[in-house]
C-alpha cells in the first residue's frame, strides 16, 4: 500500500520539486504536483494520468491552492503527503531590498506555505493520518549570510511554524517536519531562479561579495545530489516517528554545531545579565 500513497508537492517544475516527482513517479507514486503554468510541468514530466495530475497554482492565492487540494482530492481519492516546496531566492540587505521585494518574497515563502496547510489539513485531520514537509533551509537555521537576511528570515518563519504544526496534528496522527537542505545542485541559484536587489547599495561589499560567490562560484559547483535527497524523503515518509526537524546534505551539520557554538558563548558570556532580572 506505499506505493499508493498520493503525494501533493508544489513548485514541481524544476529543482528539488521536480527530482522528488520523477522519483515518486518512477517507484509507483500517486502524484498531484503544481506550478505557476500546468504546461511547465506537461512539458517536463508528463499529461495527466492514473498516476499524475499536472496542476497550474498560484501560491500565494489561497483560493487557487485550495481549488488545487480539490481536484487532487477528486481525482486519486485522498491526500497522504504535502510537500512544500515552492520558494525561491531573494539577494539583498535590510536596507536596500524595497517593502515589496521582502513582501513579495515572505508572499511565496511563507504565506503561500500556510496556504497549503491550511487547505490540506482538513482531509489529513478527517482520515488521521499524513506526512507535510516544509521545506526551509539551513538558512532557516543559520542566517549569518549577508544579503540573505530577508530569504534567511521566510525560511526561520517556515521552521517556527512547523514546530507548531507538529504539536498541533499529532493527535490526529499526522506528521510535520521541517527540511533544513543545504546546497543542491539544481538551478536554485540560477539568474533565472534567485532574485537580486533592484537596488544594490555597493557600500555593502560583504553583500555583493556573497551575491557573487553564490552565483558564479557555488552555483553549479554544489556537493549535494537532488536525486538522493528524494530518496531522503520517501524513506522519511514511511518512518512511524518521523523527525520535526530534518537536516538534508552535506555540509548542514557544520552549519548545525556551529550555531550552537554561538549560541552557547553568548549565554554563557552574558548569563550574570541574563538572570539579572529577577524579582
Amino acid at each position: 500500500m506505499e506505493t499508493k500513497k498520493v503525494w501533493f508537492v508544489t513548485g514541481a517544475s524544476k529543482g528539488l520539486g521536480f527530482e522528488l516527482v520523477k522519483k515518486l513517479l518512477s517507484k509507483g507514486f500517486q502524484v498531484a504536483a503544481t506550478s505557476r503554468t500546468v504546461e511547465s510541468l506537461i512539458s517536463t514530466i508528463g499529461e495527466t494520468s492514473e498516476n499524475f495530475l499536472p496542476l497550474s497554482a498560484n501560491i500565494t492565492d489561497n483560493n487557487d491552492i485550495k481549488s488545487a487540494i480539490e481536484k487532487t482530492v477528486h481525482h486519486f481519492g485522498r491526500i497522504d503527503v504535502v510537500v512544500n516546496n515552492a520558494g525561491y531566492g531573494q539577494i539583498g540587505t535590510l536596507e536596500e531590498l524595497t517593502d515589496e521585494e521582502a513582501r513579495e518574497n515572505y508572499a511565496v515563502n511563507v504565506f503561500g506555505t500556510l496556504n497549503v496547510i491550511r487547505n490540506a489539513m482538513p482531509y489529513l485531520r478527517e482520515q488521521r493520518s499524513g506526512n507535510i514537509f516544509n521545506i526551509s533551509s539551513v538558512g532557516g537555521y543559520s542566517a549569518n549570510f549577508p544579503g540573505w537576511g530577508i530569504y534567511c528570515s521566510t525560511k526561520f518563519a517556515v521552521a517556527g511554524f512547523t514546530e507548531a504544526l507538529a504539536e498541533e496534528v499529532k493527535d490526529f496522527g499526522v506528521h510535520a517536519t521541517v527540511v533544513y537542505p543545504g546546497y543542491f545542485r539544481t538551478d536554485f541559484l540560477t539568474k533565472d531562479s534567485v532574485k537580486t536587489p533592484s537596488n544594490p547599495i555597493q557600500a555593502y561589499e560583504a553583500a555583493r561579495n556573497s551575491e557573487q560567490a553564490h552565483l558564479n562560484e557555488i552555483n553549479g559547483n554544489q556537493p549535494n545530489d537532488p536525486e538522493k535527497a528524494a530518496d531522503v524523503l520517501i524513506q522519511i515518509s514511511k518512518e512511524k516517528n518521523p523527525p520535526v526537524h530534518l537536516l538534508l546534505g552535506v555540509g548542514t551539520m557544520e552549519f548545525l554545531n556551529n550555531k550552537i557554538d554561538i549560541l552557547k558563548k553568548d549565554a554563557e558570556q552574558w548569563e550574570s545579565l541574563t538572570v539579572s532580572t529577577a524579582i
